[in-house]
């Protein structure tokens, strides 16, 4: 088998209903700056448009994308039959968890009701998109 060309994952994108809105959440979460922003396309409602959130110098991870998405629905966590399920979610390592919890909800997320693991905490963004803290 010969070698795939060079390839470089770059960033996630999220589809929200107010990708502006969550972006922010995501600044505030993480400590990052909201590096780029577009309003709604013209005729559009308000929540359209788009933002980018990127990794300060010196920190670790892909650039976040938000996307506006017009029918856009919550996932349900843990996964329903017939209910949207999560189509992705991030990781984010932390050093005390009980802090990063803490952190997260002043920030605006929630805790999930269903929690799987001891050592990782399963968040919901404000967009209704799981994400989870854990223990490096």
């Amino acid at each position: 088998m010969t070698q795939p060309p060079r390839m470089d994952l770059t960033s996630v994108t999220i589809g929200a209903p107010d990708p502006r809105a969550l972006a922010a959440f995501y600044a505030r979460l993480l400590g990052w700056p909201v590096s780029a922003e577009e309003p709604p396309r013209p005729g559009s409602p308000p929540e359209d448009g788009w933002a980018q959130v990127r990794p300060p110098a010196g920190a670790t991870g892909p650039v976040l994308n938000f996307e506006y998405e017009a029918r856009y629905t919550r996932p349900s966590w843990p996964s329903e039959p017939g209910r949207q399920h999560i189509t992705q979610h991030l990781d984010i390592a932390v050093e005390d968890l009980d802090a990063a919890v803490a952190w997260a909800e002043r920030a605006g997320a929630t805790q999930a009701a269903y929690q799987p693991q001891e050592r990782v905490r399963v968040m919901i963004d404000p967009a209704g998109h799981p994400f989870c803290l854990f223990l490096r």
